[in-house]
């Protein structure tokens, strides 16, 4: 377990995390999001003794990191894949670091094969992709097989069979009953990943709570529903009290209405009884990045020119 209490660390006159309070609980996986600059990569240095807080503190297993005998063995951590030594082997570096904690040089073969690099652990580490760098930095977080791992961007540099890889493996890890902290800015990456948030913005905490939880409350609950008859069905839903509007996509193929805070039984039921055809009616689910932009627009640190103006939205496809 990560037991985070009032966690303040400040940079001169700038409060880089400030007050954060969160437990990170074992046999899930749990995201850590915030907009660049929240606080997130702070906020992980000081759980592993990197970084000192200004107040507060972090627990590891109810102990602060300096003082766990043999970190390797309680805490893996992976949080910059390139913080390697470029003239060390991948299997050098590994026996370095298992020398350090005493842990016996089979456990490196073993990570070697775990993480896929067994045909290029003679190899120098310098020479390594950013994707084989991740895959070694994570051997490196695994060796001491422990209970609590901090991951910070893992899939970076992967192609899309390592990003489906090391998500079942961090799924799996969790489910052995391990404490396990990811931090990445692929939302949608994380939305299949994690079953639990943590969300900062500007070193504050914004959100503790179940994925689903966020994002049922960042998005509101509604319905599509296309029909032959559609000003028909228009009339008769405003007529029975509920909302409705156009769909916020420019690129519905077929026109239909977005139903605000109803239910497809409900619809359902009203279209009937006016006799109204319909042709689909499902209900929406809001996407993780969706709730994300809505609750942290105000946090983020950076914007680019004119990102909120709607016309410029608007020339780009609505995608900022």
């Amino acid at each position: 377990m990560i037991e985070v209490k009032g966690l303040t660390k400040q940079f001169g006159n700038t409060k880089a995390v400030e007050d954060l309070t969160f437990t990170v609980k074992p046999g899930i996986v749990t995201g850590f999001l915030g907009p660049n600059g929240a606080g997130k990569s702070t906020t992980m240095r000081m759980i592993l003794g990197l970084d000192r807080p200004t107040s507060g503190v972090a627990l590891i297993e109810g102990k602060p990191y300096n003082r766990i005998k043999q970190p390797l063995r309680t805490v893996g951590a992976l949080l910059d894949a390139k913080w390697v030594h470029p003239n060390r082997s991948a299997r050098a570096h590994l026996e370095w670091m298992a020398a350090s904690n005493d842990i016996a040089k089979s456990r490196v073969d073993e990570v070697l094969r775990l993480v896929g690099l067994t045909d290029v652990a003679k190899k120098n580490a310098g020479g390594f992709s950013l994707g084989m760098s991740q895959r070694l930095g994570l051997a490196g977080a695994l060796l001491g097989d422990p209970k609590v791992l901090l991951f910070d961007e893992p899939v970076n540099g992967l192609d899309p069979e390592g990003i489906v890889w090391i998500r079942k493996f961090m799924q799996r890890l969790a489910a052995e009953g391990r404490t396990v902290l990811v931090s990445s800015h692929l939302l949608s990456e994380m939305a299949q990943t994690a079953e639990n948030l943590v969300v900062i913005g500007r070193g504050k905490l914004i959100f503790d709570s179940s994925v689903q939880d966020f994002i049922d409350h960042a998005s509101e609950a509604s319905v599509r529903v296309r029909s032959p008859q559609l000003d028909a069905l228009r009339s008769a839903l405003t007529s029975a009290g509920l909302t409705v509007r156009e769909p916020d996509s420019a690129e519905e193929l077929q026109p239909s209405l977005v139903v605000v805070d109803s239910s497809t039984d409900a619809i359902g039921d009203i279209a009937g009884r006016a006799g109204i055809v319909l042709h689909e009616l499902s209900s929406q689910r809001g996407s993780l990045e969706e709730a994300f932009m809505k609750l942290t627009g105000h946090d983020v640190q950076f914007h680019g020119e004119g990102a909120e103006d709607p016309n410029i939205q608007q020339a780009m496809g609505g995608s900022l």
